[in-house]
């Protein structure tokens, strides 16, 4: 069965270490969270807010080891008042698990995105 997965996390400063950083500690999360392996990832869809330019949250994925799993990055659209420097991700997994106890990962000041789901 094929599961999406939502995560954010907010990203202190627009530098790479910070990035990669809290990109890695998104990824992490929502792989144990979920007690995946990346042979149960199918894709993952990364988005950074328009104020996050010096690096690709993807990279993050690349060096934890996501050799062979198709990555891509966009840019979030710029909505005014939206909460600053955030990473968000999808991905797309296989899974025997129900929706129902599916983890989505909110971290950081990303929580407020989404209080319904966040974990």
């Amino acid at each position: 069965m094929v599961r999406a997965i939502r995560g954010a996390i907010q990203v202190d400063a627009n530098e790479r270490d910070a990035i990669i950083e809290a990109t890695t500690e998104l990824v992490m999360a929502l792989m144990e969270r979920n007690k995946l392996t990346t042979d149960d990832v199918i894709s993952v869809l990364f988005t950074a807010s328009p104020d996050l330019t010096a690096e690709f949250p993807a990279l993050a994925a690349r060096k934890l080891g996501f050799h062979d799993v198709p990555l891509i990055c966009c840019t979030e659209i710029d909505v005014p008042g939206a909460l600053p420097r955030v990473v968000r991700l999808m991905a797309h997994v296989e899974t025997d698990k129900p929706r129902a106890e599916i983890h989505h990962v909110y971290l950081r000041g990303a929580v407020a995105l989404r209080q319904d789901i966040a974990q």
